[in-house]
């Protein structure tokens, strides 16, 4: 890991800029403390970090000063500043394709589009613990969020370190992350936009059911893909503060 920037925000939250290789990230620390910090990783979704950093960097910010966690992302394989991943962009158009046609996507465009970025994503996400749980300031334990959900699903799975996960309903699920949730016994907080026009529905109440956790909430809303209720933002760093402290 590699710190490439540091500022003191005006609130004294520090952010450093980082690269991990060549993953390029973001730290969030509180701006101060005698304790280590809890930590919880914000995966953004992938549209490239500098599109969705004000999103980021508020959710990140309010953990800091209101509840005194730690926070980080990195960018996901393909998007932003990192190499294009032909195979995902094909994946894509695919998507858009079948999308604009009006029908149903099938499970291949959809196997396609989400399992190449969980199989390289996951162990991004442990190198990126890795060196994080090694700074001075930072421990355990750790929280997830975000979404593409497939990527929380895998990494809550394999993780032994993630204790918490609040995961966003909204993108497609392969079949096989269904057997996966299952295997999945964290604390989880799941988010549904009722009216999300992007997302199935019927797919993300499947997925919920699935999850193996015997402490799961599921926060459903009224709105579209962005409108989840400001007062979410609380609900999660309440969820995460019962178990990460």
């Amino acid at each position: 890991m590699h710190f490439t920037s540091e500022q003191r925000l005006d609130d004294g939250v520090i952010e450093r800029a980082f690269t991990l290789g060549e993953i390029p990230g973001i730290l969030w620390t509180p701006a101060s403390g005698s304790e280590p910090a809890p930590l919880v990783l914000i995966c953004p979704p992938p549209l490239g970090l500098s599109r969705v950093y004000p999103r980021l960097a508020a959710r990140a910010r309010y953990y800091a000063t209101q509840y005194g966690f730690a926070a980080a992302t990195i960018e996901l394989p393909g998007s932003g500043d990192r190499p294009r991943w032909d195979a995902v962009d094909q994946a894509r158009a695919d998507l858009r394709s079948a999308m604009e046609a009006g029908g149903p996507v099938g499970a291949d465009v959809i196997d396609a589009l989400v399992l190449p970025l969980v199989e390289r994503s996951v162990p991004e996400w442990q190198s990126a613990l890795d060196a994080l749980l090694s700074l001075p300031g930072l421990g355990g334990p750790v929280g997830y969020e975000g979404g593409v959900i497939s990527i929380g699903v895998r990494l809550a799975a394999v993780e032994p370190r993630i204790a918490a996960a609040v995961l966003f309903a909204g993108s497609l699920v392969p079949a096989v992350m269904f057997e996966e949730a299952r295997g999945v016994t964290i604390p989880l907080q799941v988010l549904l936009q009722w009216d999300d026009e992007d997302n199935d529905r019927q797919a993300a109440l499947d997925l919920y059911d699935a999850f193996g956790s015997k402490e799961k909430t599921l926060h459903a809303n009224m709105g579209g893909h962005t409108g989840v209720p400001r007062f979410e933002l609380e609900n999660g760093a309440r969820f995460f503060a019962r178990h990460l402290k």
